[in-house]
């Protein structure tokens, strides 16, 4: 039996659905593809800016600063995740894998801020003695 491309299509007499809300070519604008890629740029730029003071607040800035870059990782694994389960439940295998992959990365980032920040709350434990 021969493979048919067509056969995985439904043939409907319904009109095309219309794209809802606001979108940038073929990419949608939601809060989650404005907010995150914000929160990452301040956050880095926050760390940025705590590596360069030099004073009794640098550890608990690094530490805080790393926090909040795990967060924002932990979301981006979190939208990989959700983009990976819906395009594999929409049949688009390889969109799924490449999300997948950033997802995954994503959260290994992410736990390794949060180890860093684990490490800076130990560091101030520590210098607090």
């Amino acid at each position: 039996m021969a493979y048919d491309p067509r056969s995985t299509f439904v043939e409907s007499d319904a009109p095309p659905s219309r794209r809802r809300g606001p979108h940038i070519g073929p990419v949608a604008i939601t809060p989650v593809r404005v907010f995150l890629p914000l929160a990452l740029v301040g956050s880095l730029a926050y760390v940025a800016y705590a590596a360069t003071v030099r004073d009794s607040a640098q550890i608990p800035a690094l530490t805080g600063g790393a926090l909040f870059l795990g967060l924002v990782f932990l979301a981006l694994a979190l939208a990989g995740l959700r983009e990976t389960l819906r395009c594999a439940r929409d049949g688009r295998a390889g969109r799924s894998v490449v999300a997948a992959t950033f997802g995954g990365v994503a959260g290994i980032v992410a736990f390794g801020c949060f180890a860093w920040a684990a490490l800076g709350a130990l560091a101030l434990g520590l210098a607090s003695r």
